[in-house]
């Protein structure tokens, strides 16, 4: 019997043959995740928009990439990766190290909590203190969720956090007002997702200007807050945001300042108005020396937020 010698090319050409670098070498998911991981840590990126570390960074963008469960890594990890799929994966690790985007950019998504929201470069990207203390519904300041009526987000940006309140309190009307028409346009597309139409009302408005006579229980607001010392400082990450989101003068109090010098017209009898400062608590104090903030414990300290009531605001 005579054998036939398969000195012949085969018929197809293997997947991958002409590739060479990561598309060729990584195959699966495991493999992309290290790559990726070692990618971003050479890279120099900054997490500082929910994701703690490279690693969380390269699961969540591997994962949404290839649309998997943002929850299920380890199913997954020895998963062999299409060669459509290596090349997306390989574009999106790319574009964060190289130019910096966020990934909540990138992924056109941010998370509070079990909330997603749509995001894209119109908007910060959202990351608030207030997430966990709507969670928990600003108890014990707010006695009663139902006994809010009307309440406001003042800067909302992606209405993430008025649409947290809607759930918190949801007897209450908001508002939601930003500066930005162009933010309101994301904002209105997160209402909507949420079916909150009836509930929120954004409105496109410098502070109260638009809205003079309008009083509410409860007003919160995470303001723009970064000082111009720390805008000339801040990582490549955040100058993809819109700058009128972050900066606010010398001593990131230009907005804060109008806040308090208004708000206590906008509030009814018992009303309360909190507000996230971030590391500014020591401005703050410094600035409005007389006023007796409570400042609220959230996970990462004392000193983030701060609230009055009307009556503090207007006997001060």
């Amino acid at each position: 019997m005579s054998h036939q010698h398969d000195d012949a090319p085969a018929d197809h050409d293997d997947e991958h043959e002409h590739e060479i670098g990561p598309l060729a070498e990584l195959v699966t998911l495991r493999d992309w995740l290290r790559f990726a991981v070692t990618r971003f840590n050479r890279a120099g990126i900054f997490c500082g928009h929910g994701l703690i570390d490279s690693y969380d960074e390269a699961a969540y963008l591997l994962l949404h990439t290839l649309a998997l469960p943002l929850d299920r890594l380890e199913p997954f990890l020895d998963a062999c990766i299409t060669t459509e799929e290596r090349r997306a994966l390989l574009e999106v690790i790319e574009r964060r190290a190289e130019e910096r985007i966020p990934a909540a950019y990138l992924t056109g998504e941010a998370w509070l909590g079990d909330f997603r929201f749509k995001i894209d470069p119109r908007v910060i990207i959202p990351r608030s203190y207030f997430a966990e203390l709507l969670d928990g519904g600003l108890d014990p300041w707010i006695g009663d969720p139902a006994s809010i009526g009307s309440a406001l987000d003042m800067c909302t940006g992606s209405a993430c956090l008025a649409i947290l309140m809607a759930h918190a309190f949801p007897a209450a009307s908001i508002t939601a007002v930003d500066l930005s028409e162009e933010a309101l346009e994301v904002a209105q597309q997160n209402v909507s997702d949420y079916q909150l139409e009836e509930q929120i009302e954004l409105v496109c408005s410098d502070l109260f200007e638009a809205i003079p006579d309008a009083r509410f229980d409860l007003i919160i607001s995470n303001p723009p807050y970064v000082t111009s010392d720390a805008m000339a400082a801040i990582p490549q990450e955040y100058r993809h945001e819109p700058a009128m989101a972050l900066g606010a003068g010398d001593d990131g109090l230009d907005v804060v300042r109008r806040l308090i010098s208004q708000a206590g017209r906008h509030l009814t009898p018992g009303g309360v108005l909190a507000v996230e400062v971030g590391h500014n608590r020591h401005y703050v104090e410094s600035a409005f020396p007389s006023l007796p903030m409570t400042w609220l414990s959230t996970s990462d300290g004392d000193d983030r937020v701060f609230l009055l009531t009307r009556e503090q605001l207007q006997g001060s």
